[in-house]
C-alpha cells in the first residue's frame, strides 16, 4: 500500500465558462483526516465528486492509493466510497434490503453490523419511505461503511443530522482513521471536525488558500 493515499496536481474543473476547480494540489498521507473547508460554492463537492470519478477533471492528475485518477477510475472506484448530498436509496425498500443491494453489487457482507454501526438495527426492515432526513443520511453512511474503502470522502457529513447523529459520525470517523482508512471530509462544520483531522485544506473560488 502506497505511503500516500491522495496526490494531487494542478486539478481543475469547469462547468461551462465558470470554473469550480482551479489548480489544486495537495498530498494525503495513508491513514489521515483530511478537513476540505470553504464558503458555499468554493469548490469543496467538486472536488471530492472529482477525486471519486463521478466526474472528471478537465486538467491535472491525481493518483488515489496509487491509482491514476483518469486511466485508472475503474481501480480506484474499488477502493474509494463517495458520500454525497444524494442518498440514491431505493424509497420502497427495506433499509436492509438497500444495503443487502448494495453488498451484492460490491461482493461485500456484513450488511446486519453497518446497520448497528449507525443504529438503524431497529429500523432495518422499515421501509426507507418513511425515514427521515437524518435516518437516509444514516443509511448512506452505512453503505460506506459496508464497502471498507481504502479512502472514504464524505461531503458534508452531518447534514440534516440530530446532536446524535453528529456524535454518531464522530464515532465512526474516528473508527475508520483507526483501521487505516484515509478520510476525506467537505465540511461547515470547522470547529467540530478540528479536533478530528490532521490537515486542513481551505477553498476559496476553487483555488486553495
Amino acid at each position: 500500500m502506497t505511503e500516500l493515499a491522495i496526490d494531487a496536481q494542478n486539478l481543475a474543473r469547469r462547468y461551462g465558462r465558470r470554473w469550480a476547480l482551479v489548480d489544486v494540489s495537495f498530498q494525503l498521507k495513508a491513514g489521515s483526516v483530511l478537513m476540505v473547508a470553504g464558503r458555499n460554492g468554493s469548490g469543496k463537492s467538486t472536488l471530492l465528486r472529482t477525486l471519486a470519478t463521478a466526474i472528471r477533471p478537465d486538467r491535472g492528475s491525481a493518483r488515489i492509493a496509487g491509482y491514476d485518477l483518469v486511466r485508472e477510475r475503474y481501480d480506484v472506484r474499488r477502493v474509494v466510497a463517495l458520500l454525497s448530498h444524494q442518498t440514491y436509496l431505493y424509497e420502497s425498500l427495506t433499509a436492509r434490503e438497500n444495503l443487502v443491494i448494495a453488498a451484492r453489487m460490491m461482493g461485500r457482507d456484513g450488511v446486519d453490523d453497518a446497520l448497528t454501526r449507525v443504529r438503524l438495527d431497529t429500523r432495518a426492515d422499515d421501509a426507507v419511505a418513511t425515514f427521515s432526513a437524518g435516518m437516509r443520511k444514516r443509511l448512506s453512511f452505512a453503505r460506506v461503511l459496508l464497502q471498507e474503502p481504502r479512502v472514504a470522502m464524505l461531503d458534508e457529513p452531518y447534514g440534516q443530522l440530530d446532536p446524535e447523529g453528529f456524535l454518531l459520525i464522530d464515532e465512526v470517523v474516528r473508527a475508520l482513521k483507526a483501521r487505516g482508512t484515509t478520510v476525506v471530509m467537505a465540511t461547515h462544520q470547522v470547529d467540530r471536525v478540528r479536533g478530528l483531522a490532521d490537515e486542513v485544506l481551505t477553498l476559496e473560488a476553487g483555488r486553495t488558500v
